[in-house]
């Protein structure tokens, strides 16, 4: 499996959803809090061009927004 980077940000409800999700499919993920970390803000804007969170990396894949849909997709989860 890819590294999954978790782009967040604190009071963020779909953040906070989007973390849920992951941990109950079992998915291990690096979480970049954008208000804490400069880099990851300009990471996220620069090198990502997403100017929203939550936004999920996989790879070479960048879901930008709230997405569950997108990224059940993404990670193959079949239910």
């Amino acid at each position: 499996m890819e590294e999954i980077i978790l782009y967040t940000q604190p009071e963020c409800p779909p953040c906070e959803i989007t973390k849920m999700f992951l941990k109950e499919y079992g998915f291990s993920f690096t979480i970049k809090d954008i208000k804490k970390d400069a880099a990851a803000h300009k990471e996220l804007t620069r090198k990502y061009n997403s100017f929203s969170t939550p936004t999920v990396v996989i790879g070479d894949m960048v879901i930008t927004g709230f997405d569950l849909e997108k990224l059940k997709t993404a990670l193959q989860i079949k239910e």
